[in-house]
């Protein structure tokens, strides 16, 4: 399969604790408030936490293994990775996987597992450049 994304991947098999967060109510001035829009998290899973497997890494998001949750979930996540060390971030789930997929590839098959996407949110600067750092040497 060709790579299409923009960001260079980073494979990893980090255990991961997931935490939908939700995000903080905001409150604004009336005339504000009647011209604001903004996107607002999914909050139905706010407070779940679960153990889960980051697969890959880019200095934008990761691919997590895990029960997906659902698109717009604002999540906390910690896990470490050999030669970074731990890392905590917030990102939003922004694409979701419902299910394990084959897909035909050049020598049979290749099996993408259930999961979902999450774009970073927060994460350290000396984190993205060590992530990106890792990402150069490959």
């Amino acid at each position: 399969m060709s790579e299409l994304r923009r960001a260079a991947r980073l494979v990893v098999n980090a255990p991961a604790v997931v935490e939908s967060i939700g995000q903080v109510p905001m409150f604004l001035h009336p005339n504000l408030q009647a011209v604001f829009r903004r996107v607002d998290a999914d909050a139905t899973t706010m407070g779940k936490r679960f153990p889960a497997v980051v697969r890959d890494l880019s200095t934008n998001g990761a691919f997590v293994t895990g029960a997906p949750l659902p698109l717009l979930a604002r999540v906390a996540m910690k896990f470490e990775v050999r030669g970074i060390g731990p890392i905590d971030c917030v990102g939003w789930v922004l694409w979701q996987r419902t299910g394990d997929c084959e897909l035909p590839s050049g020598s049979g098959t290749a099996t993408l597992p259930k999961g979902f996407g999450v774009l970073f949110e927060s994460i350290p600067l000396e984190t993205r450049s060590a992530i990106a750092q890792l990402v150069a040497k490959q």
